[in-house]
């Protein structure tokens, strides 16, 4: 049987906690938990589950487990043998209390152990003791604060003799949501959307069944992701996991937080659980290549990558799609004929992604100035390319015909920052802005009242995920078709009609578009 979705709901009153279920119940929910420690005053339990539209578990969450009921313990208990009177399909019994809630009727007894701070050393340890507690599951989940928690819980779930929910809480535990049902947890937790998180890193019952497609992930599913810090804010996971939807590729791409004095571990871990491909972003496009050398000479001249894969003979190796994808995106609002020779290029950044469109604008023939908070990197890029470099406080007197922002100003959450006032701007600047979330920054809004022609993150975004995507799967998709589906994906209109159906990007699930490599 595969693993389902158990969506938690946390509501005050009776009538909306009722409503919600029934709503989960038309959009394909199949095990629904009731938060009862919400609610506002004591549960009617024969309400509750009257009339029920999916099997139901109810939990009674104290506040010592970071729950909200504020009763006395025996209060508490005697609310959880209620919903087992009441005939509820599983209760939520914390391993402390089991002892002392007997088993009635059909109710299911679910044995749990929560830990909000670590995963502890002696974590097999707990869980041997738990399921000597009359459990028909056992439910463990952890705070993750290094990849090696996910990893260790994962394999505590492959390896379980009791039917085990096992999975780590926090960002850096996201994975572990996703990835549980695969490694034989008979289900994993989502909530009703995003704004009403119960658990930290809890995904919504939506992007777990739509965007990740959880009851399809195997043992044999491709596992993908972008390593990041900060990493929420990415679109890769939406646009790569539609995209492989669409063209029928078993695969799941994960958000992957990772800081920068932990990616080398965090790689280890990784390579522990079976990932084939990660996409490299800030702060890690310089040194993931230092971990995985392996790349063309063009790569290790740029000195980052923003692209880590397999080859063919199951190596790592590294690539950038970054280069191409921005030249190409200049090029494309130049007037045609027009060329980047001796344009006055002002480069402001000098991290990975600086490095590989400094590149760009080298062989392109660019006069580039290279202007970063840090005047060292600044020259060091520079010298590389063949530049200048000037400090970050002169960067509004230098000429530029073409402006490019590779620096993070101006990223969510920050939105009313740009790097470049816009009074320095002028009318006939190019101003290109790698950020893509949000697509209009502010650098762009002023550069297009100030009226400058503008490129936006967007379109470089499109075309270094499409180059990644071909070399994460073997698979060919045409830029038009992924710019199309993109373009969709962040329309909020068909937002949600696109997860369900990629293939209303374009009205054809394959358009002759995937071919193999």
């Amino acid at each position: 049987m595969a693993s389902q979705i158990c969506v938690g709901i946390g509501r005050t009153r009776h009538q909306m906690m009722i409503a919600e279920h029934q709503a989960l119940a038309q959009k394909g929910a199949e095990l629904v938990e009731l938060r009862v420690d919400y609610l506002s005053r004591t549960p009617d339990m024969k309400r509750l589950l009257a009339d029920r539209p999916t099997p139901t578990i109810v939990t009674c969450r104290r506040v010592t487990d970071r729950g909200r009921f504020r009763g006395t313990e025996e209060e508490r208990q005697t609310i959880l043998r209620t919903a087992i009177l009441s005939g509820a399909d599983y209760v939520d019994i914390e391993a402390d209390i089991a002892p002392q809630i007997r088993r009635y009727g059909k109710t299911r007894r679910i044995v749990s152990h929560h830990d909000f701070d670590q995963t502890p050393d002696d974590l097999e340890e707990k869980y041997a003791q738990m399921c000597k507690l009359d459990a028909d599951l056992v439910k463990i989940v952890t705070m993750a604060n290094r990849a090696e928690d996910c990893v260790r819980m994962l394999k505590l779930v492959e390896g379980a003799q009791v039917p085990t929910v096992g999975f780590c809480m926090g960002e850096k535990g996201m994975l572990t949501r996703v990835l549980c049902g695969a490694f034989g947890s008979p289900f994993t937790y989502a909530t009703f959307n995003k704004e009403r998180e119960l658990a930290p890193g809890q995904f919504s019952f939506d992007e777990m069944r739509k965007m990740f497609r959880y009851e399809q992930i195997t043992r044999k599913t491709i596992l993908l992701g972008v390593l990041g810090d900060p990493v929420a804010h990415s679109l890769s996971p939406l646009l790569h996991n539609t995209l492989m939807r669409k063209a029928g590729f078993d695969g799941v791409y994960l958000p992957l937080r990772v800081s920068a004095s932990e990616l080398s571990e965090t790689l280890d871990a990784y390579e522990q659980l079976g990932f084939s491909g990660y996409s490299a972003t800030i702060p890690h496009k310089e040194s993931v290549l230092q971990k995985y050398p392996m790349c063309d000479d063009f790569v290790r001249a740029i000195g980052a990558a923003n692209t880590v894969y397999r080859d063919q003979a199951g190596h790592w190796a590294c690539s950038n799609t970054d280069y191409q994808a921005a030249l190409d995106a200049i090029l494309s609002d130049l007037k045609p004929g027009e060329s980047l020779v001796g344009k006055r290029v002002l480069l402001l950044g000098a991290g990975g992604a600086a490095k590989a469109i400094g590149m760009a604008m080298q062989k392109s023939e660019a006069i580039t100035v290279v202007a970063s908070r840090t005047l060292k990197r600044s020259q060091a890029l520079a010298d590389q390319i063949g530049g200048r470099a000037i400090t970050w406080e002169n960067r509004g007197s230098e000429f530029a015909d073409i402006l490019i922002n590779c620096t993070p100003v101006g990223m969510h959450p920050n939105l009313n920052e740009s790097p470049f006032p816009i009074h320095w701007l002028r009318e006939g600047m190019l101003v290109f802005d790698t950020i893509y979330t949000p697509e209009r920054t502010l650098l762009i809004k002023h550069a297009r009242d100030r009226g400058c022609t503008t490129v936006t993150g967007v379109e470089m975004f499109i075309r270094q995920a499409t180059a990644q995507f071909r070399l994460f799967t073997g698979l060919k998709l045409s830029l038009d078709d992924v710019r199309t589906i993109f373009r969709r994906l962040i329309s909020p209109v068909r937002h949600d009609d696109l997860l369900a159906d990629p293939s209303a990007a374009d009205g054809n699930a394959d358009n002759g578009q995937v071919s193999d490599s």
